[in-house]
């Protein structure tokens, strides 16, 4: 690996040793290598065919098994193997030895971390099956044809076997001492009670799933004779196998909830350090520490209070900064109405927003995505359990655009004076000018346009959130104390994943911590730690990313002084995709050189 880094660190001259045309055969070979395999493991997973816009094995769900699992790795090692024995680093050209490296990268990443493969929740408050399912078939299951519409009827009944395999997963996670948090069981069961609320399940109007069959059926070109045979099928295979499948999961949460003793850290769990150590090191792309985040955490938080106290001294607030937050919290001015028509205003604004953001992009990027983007509102049978905020990558063939998700399950909970830097983190200039842009990405093999690293990935999202204030958004003082609210959240997150995973902390320290450093709405605060104890190391990855962007743009304006152009500096960070954070390092480095030559 020391080789591979070395010789993509100095680009330029290795192109000399070798002549251009050579490289680039090479490098087009390498890639074609790389798409077929990515193809091959593709064919794996039927739900990441349909994310992709193909319509093939369209009638079924994910194995779920672990036999599936090992399938997948061994896959990937004998591609591993195949790309070692056909191709040499030595005969690529730059581009083609990094899809090379990182290639190699991410198949040893993968081993290291598959003997923990069962240490994951697959039911916790950041979702289930029983949610995902029908949020899959709702948001990627076109229905062009009756073909299609007879699929997603046989996704349902396939939706009893995820249940049942789901059901047994948990079944064996608890005999090895790895059972979900007390926090888990009672939204999970809301949720899911949720999916099965309404026809035909119940009396009253369509439930969520059975309203969204019904309206892709209803826009096909058929006889009514045939839109009744499909709505009928699907009423049964939902009464039937789906809701037997849900019956199963609830007498399974039913049987293990008795054995879970508490909200505990993954230092609990068997193995519990070394497990946290892989989670932080896939998360952060770095081999920093438990201890090391924990401290940068405290650091960042102390350094944004200050930010935070200059913006209270500016509007003439004359209290403690905790003070001030409690009034952020409360004040009815920085809210919406908790009815239809304040979630609508909501909307209505982060597309506003949305719009504004990509006005100003042409000043400050070489290239923008070409999806388009929608802004809606979390479908509420699954506000209890979903996220803030969140984004879907659109499909590469434009028949699904990348959806900027906000959950308003609680109007009085949801500050206004926050939405401008969420927007510009999920949306515009964030994920989408980087996810959807990668999918874009000219000669990019299919594992680097459609991968990603989360330090990379929440870092740009974070990096965002400031820039967008350079691209003139937030007009007023408080707005720009939304965005350092956003920012202190993402600070607090490195002290309290690693507070709970390493230090101990408890679920109640957790929140003090988070509460006492933000103005978060308490329903954000609770929501958010109960996603920290559920899934270790995942939230280090967007400060960690954003303070080596910060840092990476910081030298780039040092070293190249007048030559610095932030249009070329932003496409030195997305034109190759996402990176770990070491490889992007080399890459602005590179495009620094190249500037100054």
């Amino acid at each position: 690996m020391r080789v591979l880094l070395l010789a993509l660190a100095a680009p330029a001259a290795i192109a000399a040793q070798a002549p251009a045309a050579s490289t680039a055969a090479e490098d087009a070979r390498l890639t074609a290598f790389l798409d077929r395999a990515f193809d091959a493991r593709v064919a794996l997973s039927p739900e990441a065919q349909t994310s992709l816009g193909l319509k093939t094995n369209y009638d079924k769900l994910d194995d779920n098994t672990d036999a599936a699992a090992i399938r997948e790795r061994d896959l990937s090692e004998r591609q591993l193997r195949e790309m070692r024995a056909s191709f040499s680093p030595a005969k690529l050209g730059p581009s083609g030895r990094l899809s090379y490296r990182l290639f190699e990268d991410q198949v040893e990443r993968a081993r290291d971390s598959f003997r923990f493969r069962k240490w994951r929740y697959p039911v916790s408050t950041n979702g289930s099956p029983m949610g995902e399912v029908p949020a899959f078939l709702i948001n990627n299951h076109r229905i062009d044809s009756v073909a299609d519409a007879d699929a997603y009827v046989a996704r349902i009944r396939d939706s009893e076997r995820v249940m049942r395999e789901t059901a047994a997963l948990m079944r064996e996670q608890a005999k090895m001492g790895i059972v979900p948090l007390k926090m888990t069981y009672a939204p999970v069961r809301a949720d899911a009670r949720k999916v099965l609320t309404g026809a035909p399940f119940t009396p009253g109007a369509d439930s969520a799933l059975m309203a969204d069959f019904r309206k892709k059926v209803t826009a096909l070109k058929v006889s009514d004779a045939e839109k009744q045979r499909l709505l009928t099928t699907a009423a049964a295979a939902m009464t039937g196998p789906m809701k037997r499948g849900y019956d199963l999961m609830f007498t399974t949460l039913d049987a293990i909830e008795p054995q879970s003793t508490g909200n505990w850290g993954a230092w609990k769990l068997p193995q519990g350090a070394a497990y946290y150590a892989v989670r932080l090191r896939d998360s952060t792309t770095t081999n920093l520490t438990a201890d090391q985040i924990h401290d940068l955490g405290l650091r960042q938080v102390a350094a944004i209070r200050k930010e935070m106290e200059a913006v209270k001294t500016r509007v003439g607030f004359n209290g403690t900064l905790e003070q001030f937050f409690e009034v952020v919290r409360t004040d009815p001015r920085f809210k919406y109405p908790n009815t239809e028509a304040g979630r609508e205003a909501y909307l209505g604004d982060a597309r506003s927003f949305v719009a504004q953001m990509m006005a100003a992009a042409p000043q400050w990027f070489e290239r923008l995505p070409k999806a388009k983007l929608e802004v809606r509102a979390v479908e509420k049978w699954r506000e209890g359990t979903a996220s803030t905020a969140f984004y879907n990558r659109p499909a590469p063939d434009g028949s699904r655009p990348g959806i900027f998700y906000v959950n308003l399950v609680d109007m009085n909970q949801t500050q206004k004076i926050q939405l401008d830097a969420i927007a510009a983190h999920e949306a515009a200039p964030g994920h989408h000018f980087q996810i959807a842009r990668a999918m874009e990405l000219e000669g990019l093999p299919k594992f680097r346009a459609f991968g990603g690293y989360g330090a990379y990935v929440e870092g740009w999202g974070l990096y965002s959130e400031r820039l967008a204030k350079e691209m003139g958004a937030y007009k007023d003082p408080y707005a720009e104390f939304g965005m350092l609210s956003n920012q202190v959240w993402r600070a607090i997150r490195l002290v309290v994943d690693t507070g709970v995973h390493a230090k101990r902390w408890t679920r109640e320290q957790a929140v003090a911590y988070f509460r006492a450093n933000s103005s978060v709405s308490d329903t954000d605060i609770a929501r958010e730690v109960d996603r920290y104890f559920n899934w270790p190391g995942q939230a280090t990855s967007y400060m960690v990313g954003q303070l080596k962007i910060a840092e990476l743009r910081a030298k780039a304006e040092r070293e190249l002084g007048p030559k610095f152009d932030i249009r070329g500096f932003h496409e030195a960070v997305l034109g190759q995709g996402a990176l770990p954070l070491d490889v992007l390092e080399e890459q602005v480095d590179a495009y620094i050189a190249a500037k100054k030559a």
